[in-house]
Order: structure tokens, then C-alpha cells, then sequence
């Protein structure tokens, strides 16, 4: 018997209508376009407008399409994982409530935060469920309003995070394709330089962290920078060394959207060309959980069934990760 995996076979995603450009936060805060393109790429992003609206309604648009494109209800679904840092309340998990929502009456489902690598470990994660033969069908979901913890008066925040979701569906095959290889790593000592001070157990929300403005994203950009800019890189080149994988086999890179000059060293240390880098930071900034799955939402029409990619991410906490995958599918 062949061994079982997990493989992507089909993809959704979902990003709001609004347009949060350079020149509208230039009204906003003390900052230039060309600021903020020449540090982190970004000209753009799509913030979520309504009242009552979460992460939960973006994740709904983005299963329903999946599953369109599948061709399978939603009842079929044996398991949704929801990586996020933005749920729509403490508890009960966001996983749930999607799974109600798009009416996944048989799945049963958690959420699972690891920063901006958590699409990473939620297919790592997921795909273990599906080698075991315990679940034929697993969903996982990636996606954040970071717009509702990002302090618009902040401009070294402010300027790099916006609202998204991408969500992929996990089957078994006993192909040579789907998830081949994946490297998981994390240090929480890099949680004092990316973090959100207030609102946990630690420090439970008062009149006085909500005066401070501890309910935020806090970021010490250079040192979060220069973790990012070495992890990412050595956790690519370390997936592509162990499987013996050339800059000649890779189709593309899918990184992680948080800087456009780390996603640069990123594919140098790899050895690619731009053409090779999945890259839209310009339009959506960093959806934290939400860009690879964006990304590859963006580009699946121009995959190929055996396409070699490398998903790569760093996140706060700190986490990082690689995935190496062979794409399952042609696109309709």
C-alpha cells in the first residue's frame, strides 16, 4: 500500500471591498507613500467595513467558494481548523462558529493561533489528521481582521497590516503529490518585540490598558526584521537541502507577505528570480494568517499538477516554518 498524504484540492478567498491606500493613511497619520512602499512594499489594503462583521465572515466567503469549486456540501466536511490572532470572541473558537455558519453539520473544529505562520502549522497540522486515515476532508482556514487591533495612529504599524481570508481543502491521495516535506520551529523569547500587551490572562483588559492603548499590535520592527530576515530564509533553504530540491525544481516560492525586503533575501538565499515569488503585498499588506492562502488563491489558475512550491513564513511569538508541497491539481 502507498503511502498516504495530504493534498490541496481546492482553494477559496476572500478580501474586503474597502481600500485602505498610502495616500488616505497619509491623511491619517504622519507618513509618505514612498515611505512606506520603499520599506515594505505596500500601496494597499483592504480593510472590513460593517458593524458586527469578524474574521468568521470572511472565512464563510472563502469555505463556500471551495466548496463550490470542489463540488461537495458542506456537510461533508470531517474538520476545520481556524488559524488566527483575531478571533471573533475569546471563546467560543472561530472554527466553530464557520462551521455553523457555512453549515458543516458533521465537522467538528478548533482554532489554532501561531501568528502570521499559523496557515503554516494549520496545514501541518491538518495534513497529520489526513495521513492517519482518521478524516477524509479537512479545511483549514486562514485569515485576520487586523484592522480591529491595529492603533491607526501608530505609523509603524499601521501601515503594513490589512483584512483577509484564504481557506484550502485537505484530501488524502496516495499520489506523489500534496504536503512532501514541512519544518516547524518557534522561540518565545522573540515575544517581547512583536506582541499585543493586554487582553489575556496576564494582563485582563481595565479602563486603564484600554486608556494606554495596550490592545494593539506592538512591534519592535528592527528586531523583529532581523529575526525574520535570517529564520525565513535558513528555514527554505534547509526544506529545499533536505529534499534535494535546485532553484531549477521550484515552480514558486509562496511567502509569507509581511516585508518585501525579507521576502527578497528569502528567494536570493533560495536561488529564484522574481518571477518565481508569489508576491501581493502591494494590494493586501500583511493578513497575517490570511497571505499565503491568498497567494495561492491569486495564482491557482497558473499551477500545474506537480508543481514543486515552498511555503514559507515567519510570525510573532516567534514562529516560523516551511512547508515543501507538490501542487494536486490542474485549475479548471
Amino acid at each position: 500500500m502507498n503511502k498516504i498524504r495530504a493534498a490541496i484540492t481546492a482553494i477559496g478567498g476572500y478580501v474586503p471591498e474597502y481600500r485602505l491606500t498610502n495616500q488616505i493613511l497619509e491623511t491619517m497619520v504622519e507618513t509618505t507613500d514612498e515611505w512606506i512602499t520603499s520599506r515594505t512594499g505596500v500601496k494597499e489594503r483592504r480593510i472590513l467595513k460593517g458593524e458586527g462583521l469578524g474574521t468568521s465572515d470572511m472565512a464563510v466567503e472563502a469555505v463556500n467558494q471551495l466548496l463550490e469549486k470542489r463540488g461537495i456540501s458542506a456537510d461533508e466536511i470531517d474538520l476545520l481548523i481556524c488559524c488566527t490572532v483575531t478571533p471573533d470572541l475569546v471563546f467560543p473558537a472561530t472554527a466553530n462558529i464557520i462551521t455553523d455558519k457555512v453549515g458543516a453539520k458533521n465537522a467538528f473544529g478548533f482554532d489554532l493561533m501561531a501568528a502570521c505562520s499559523g496557515f503554516l502549522y494549520g496545514v501541518t497540522t491538518a495534513s497529520k489528521y489526513i495521513e492517519s486515515g482518521s478524516y477524509k476532508k479537512v479545511v483549514v482556514v486562514g485569515g485576520d481582521k487586523m484592522s480591529s487591533i491595529v492603533d491607526y495612529e501608530d505609523r509603524q504599524t499601521c501601515i503594513i497590516f490589512g483584512d483577509g481570508c484564504g481557506a484550502v481543502l485537505l484530501e488524502p491521495t496516495e499520489e506523489e503529490i500534496g504536503i512532501m516535506d514541512c519544518i516547524m520551529k518557534s522561540d518565545g523569547s522573540g515575544r517581547v518585540h512583536l506582541h499585543q500587551k493586554a487582553g489575556g490572562s496576564v494582563k485582563p483588559a481595565s479602563h486603564a490598558t484600554v486608556d494606554a492603548k495596550e490592545h494593539f499590535v506592538y512591534q519592535e520592527g528592527q528586531a523583529v526584521f532581523k529575526f525574520a530576515v535570517t529564520n525565513m530564509a535558513d528555514v527554505s533553504a534547509e526544506i529545499m537541502e533536505r529534499n534535494n530540491l535546485t532553484s531549477d525544481d521550484i515552480r514558486y516560492l509562496v511567502p509569507h507577505q509581511a516585508n518585501k525586503r525579507i521576502i527578497d533575501a528569502t528567494a536570493r538565499r533560495m536561488g529564484l528570480g522574481s518571477e518565481k515569488v508569489m508576491l501581493n503585498i502591494e494590494k493586501y499588506g500583511n493578513t497575517t494568517s490570511g497571505t499565503i492562502p491568498l497567494c495561492l488563491w491569486e495564482w491557482e489558475k497558473e499551477l500545474k499538477k506537480g508543481d514543486n512550491l515552498i511555503l514559507s513564513a515567519f510570525g510573532g511569538g516567534f514562529t516560523w516554518g516551511s512547508i515543501y508541497l507538490k501542487w494536486a491539481y490542474d485549475a479548471k
